[in-house]
């Protein structure tokens, strides 16, 4: 397998090997920004050849034997769910707290951000804030709306799932954006939510199984959803109250700090108190179509 690659992006570090695509970007002078994006580099070589080296435990259900610190990180976030569910549904966002960790260590910056395809881990100083927008990629004109974190939120991770997503899905939702303390966490959350956001049984969900789209997929025969209808409005709300309930206990568990489910249009927006006032508003500007997670700084 060939080797990863770095290049500058003006101010960001991209990073890439195989399926893995990161865009890095660490705030600082102009040394500590230097060394943390070396310090990034070192971790993300090997990266994928280790995970490969993995692969057979990692899309297993139970996942144990797999000892490589990203295959770790993956595991642990998994770990807290009764239903089905593969180490492998946290590997982008275990992938961007892994760069993340390596490249904050020793030093000075006011904030880093590690986005792997959407799925972003972040650091934070204390007084620092970011601010993330929910834009639609396929639109020429992208509607974002920004949501505003801070350092004390708590948030170090944030995620997105659908069944228009990269990954397949075994759910409904057009997409579910997990805030949480770490980006392992929020794709392991965003994944298991979208999962919940369903209608089973409906004849206007279209469903083939996943290995038949991809031989080695970890859902294996598990029907997987690649097209949606047009649903009742009645359909949609009883589909995204099913996520909700996951979410709602997701959060009354410290598991995530805030979710937003999106189904054709209709959106539900559950956080933590403490973060209700960054995601205010949101459900009356959210786009319909899954959204790419970009910076808005």
């Amino acid at each position: 397998m060939n080797g990863s690659q770095a290049a500058l992006l003006g101010r960001r570090l991209h990073l890439q090997h195989g399926p893995i695509d990161l865009i890095i970007e660490a705030w600082g002078s102009e040394d500590e920004v230097h060394a943390a994006y070396s310090q990034a580099k070192h971790a993300f070589d090997g990266v994928l050849d280790r995970l490969c080296s993995e692969l057979p435990v990692l899309r297993s259900p139970v996942g144990v034997g797999a000892s490589g610190p990203v295959a770790q990180r993956m595991m642990r976030a998994v770990s807290i769910y009764e239903g089905f569910i593969t180490p492998m549904a946290a590997v982008a966002g275990a992938v961007a707290d892994h760069v993340l960790e390596a490249m904050c260590k020793g030093r000075q910056l006011r904030k880093a951000m590690v986005n792997n395809g959407g799925d972003i881990a972040l650091w934070l100083q204390q007084g620092e804030t970011a601010r993330l927008g929910i834009g639609n990629p396929q639109e020429s004109r992208v509607d974002v709306q920004p949501v505003a974190i801070g350092a004390e939120d708590g948030i170090g991770g944030v995620a997105t799932s659908g069944w228009r997503g990269r990954s397949h899905s075994l759910g409904i939702a057009d997409f579910v954006t997990v805030f949480a303390c770490s980006a392992a966490e929020a794709d392991a959350a965003a994944t298991m939510i979208a999962n919940a956001i369903d209608l089973p049984g409906s004849s206007r969900v279209s469903r083939v199984r996943a290995d038949s789209l991809s031989p080695e997929s970890d859902l294996g025969a598990r029907m997987v959803t690649v097209d949606v209808e047009s649903l009742p409005v009645e359909d949609v709300w009883r589909a995204l109250n099913a996520g909700k309930v996951l979410a709602d206990d997701l959060i009354a568990r410290d598991v995530i700090v805030g979710a937003v489910l999106n189904l054709q249009g209709e959106t539900i927006t559950t956080v933590f108190d403490d973060f209700s006032k960054a995601v205010s508003g949101f459900s009356q500007r959210i786009p319909r179509v899954l959204p790419d997670l970009k910076e808005a700084l």
